[in-house]
């Protein structure tokens, strides 16, 4: 440490990692500096999101009410139906916006986690593909 100046480049390379994913899921600035806000001050959330950047899956150590970053993204797919191969894969249901998406669904649900399990739940549920 020189001149009271802490230099991480892990950091620095998770937000460049946000921004280029952000920019291919053609999602608005404002919206992923809204989630790098939420990483900065959710530290669990930053080492998944590191994590992601390293392996490209999830760690899935985070939970909140008992659900993780896979359980979020299947809850994705499902709500793009991805998984009746319609044919069709606009940038709303490519994997890294699906990915960046719950990533956010996970920040906002810790936040009000009673309207965001009352989503997962409603319907078909999360263990019913069909």
């Amino acid at each position: 440490m020189r001149n009271g100046i802490i230099y991480d480049a892990r950091r620095i390379q998770a937000f460049e990692g946000l921004l280029a994913l952000g920019e291919y899921a053609e999602k608005e600035k404002a919206w992923t500096q809204k989630l790098w806000e939420g990483f900065l001050q959710d530290g669990a959330l930053m080492k998944e999101w590191m994590y992601y950047l390293d392996h490209h899956t999830f760690l899935d150590e985070d939970r909140c009410r008992g659900y993780g970053l896979t359980d979020l993204y299947v809850w994705q797919m499902d709500r793009y139906n991805l998984i009746r191969e319609i044919g069709k894969n606009p940038t709303a249901c490519n994997k890294e916006t699906m990915v960046l998406n719950a990533f956010y669904t996970m920040l906002e649900m810790k936040k009000d986690p009673d309207t965001y399990v009352k989503r997962l739940t409603e319907g078909r549920g999360m263990d019913q593909l069909l």
